[in-house]
């Protein structure tokens, strides 16, 4: 198992390249499901996610090909499965989004209950209730979803709280239906609209994405499509973060500023500099981190995936902060790992309180999720002496040769095999 060394106390500098959205591509990959006709989709992040998804589609009788620096062919094979099998989707939550393509287009889908990240509960409940009233029959039997519809017929349906990947499930599930399918209370992210943008230019009539209602008329067929992905605005977040808490100033490419907005609101309140172009971001820290409030809550506000490496900046403010966490109920394990490193930080329920100021230093410390690795690294680029970030499995999943890029910009750090 690999693991991450960080020799702390380097300033940033330089230019980093922004990868794709791995929370783009994963429903784009699921929509190739919808069509008999190849679907090309370019800016695809070398991540350990997009592979575990690629494994899947395989599975299911569609098979990927890269081709170029970042592209992927998605045709299908002419052997399909109906099934989703648990040894494929126990590691991945993005598997449940073949539930609705596989029953819209078949009619059959057998879809093991997926795995992912232990930050917390993140039920299937709406997928099914939704699909349901589109007029699947569905049971749950020995942890496998098994749905069965002759064609879904369009209907409306109202999520009792907003999600993603319910969002993108019901969304594609409703191209093929028969009829119009309203969808309330939708979740507005960018990777939504990218889906939605996606499925378009494959022949879906959809109107509304991006906003919290989504109307879609079912058409017949859907052909292939040419489509490149959006850049991942969580990457891009956390590049910011790095610059700032190692008092540097890097310039980030390839991104989406406008995505990011209540990040960048935020991080101008404590004290940092940026300056955003179309496609670019520029970040500087010349003094001091001032301490500033944040919680997490849906887009636009402030999202839940950057909370980890947020609360590593605020380790190095000079003052008091106080971080919310209204997403997932188990978002805090990084603090544990922190503390481990000097940080000074308090708990209560979902409430976690930052003294800043404190000098971190070296430890061997163990990633429990995603962004929580995320915030390791953050952490060990100041801490002083050397880090050493155990189970970057985890950041494989979502990060694109972080180290690299980080190393590019100037930090000591490398990837070593155990």
């Amino acid at each position: 198992m690999d693991k991450i060394i960080i020799q702390g106390g380097r300033r940033l500098a330089g230019t980093v390249e922004i990868s794709g959205a791995k929370n783009a591509v994963l429903p784009g990959f699921a929509a190739s499901l919808l069509t008999e006709e190849e679907v090309h989709l370019h800016n695809i992040p070398k991540v350990r996610d997009v592979n575990t998804f690629c494994h899947l589609l395989a599975s299911l009788g569609v098979m990927p090909e890269t081709y170029g620096k970042n592209s992927c062919r998605l045709k299908h094979d002419g052997k399909t499965s109906f099934e989703a099998d648990y040894n494929l989707v126990k590691t991945i939550r993005a598997s449940i989004l073949v539930l609705g393509p596989l029953l819209s287009r078949y009619g059959h889908a057998r879809v093991s209950l997926p795995g992912g990240c232990a930050i917390g509960a993140r039920p299937v409940d709406m997928h099914i209730e939704g699909l349901k009233r589109l007029g699947a029959a569905i049971t749950i039997d020995h942890g496998y979803i098994e749905a069965k519809a002759k064609r879904l017929r369009g209907a409306e349906y109202s999520f009792n709280k907003t999600t993603v990947t319910g969002t993108e499930n019901l969304l594609m599930a409703a191209t093929l239906a028969k009829g119009r399918t309203t969808l309330k209370n939708c979740a507005v992210e960018p990777e939504i609209v990218d889906l939605a943008e996606l499925l378009i230019s494959m022949g879906a009539k959809i109107k509304g994405q991006g906003t919290t209602t989504i109307i879609i008329d079912g058409v017949e067929a859907l052909k292939g499509a040419d489509h490149t992905v959006i850049p991942d605005r969580i990457e891009t977040g956390t590049f910011m973060i790095a610059a700032a808490i190692t008092g540097g100033g890097i310039t980030l490419r390839h991104c989406l500023p406008e995505t990011l907005t209540a990040v960048i609101d935020k991080l101008r309140e404590t004290g940092i500099e940026i300056i955003t172009e179309e496609d670019s971001i520029e970040v500087k820290m010349n003094g001091s981190i001032c301490p500033a409030d944040v919680e997490t809550l849906p887009y636009p506000a402030f999202p839940t995936d950057m909370q980890a490496q947020y609360m590593a900046l605020m380790t190095r403010s000079n003052g008091v902060s106080v971080i919310k966490e209204n997403i997932f109920e188990n978002r805090f394990m990084h603090i544990a790992e922190l503390k481990r490193m000097g940080a000074s930080i308090e708990v209560s329920g979902r409430t976690a309180v930052i003294k800043g100021g404190t000098s971190l230093s070296g430890a061997r410390v163990m990633a429990t999720d995603l962004r929580a690795s995320a915030s390791l690294i953050l952490a060990g680029l100041v801490a002083e002496g050397e880090t050493v970030v155990d189970r970057i499995y985890h950041i494989d999943r979502g990060y694109e040769g972080i180290e690299k890029k980080l190393g590019l910009l100037g930090a000591r750090i490398e990837r070593v095999k155990s």
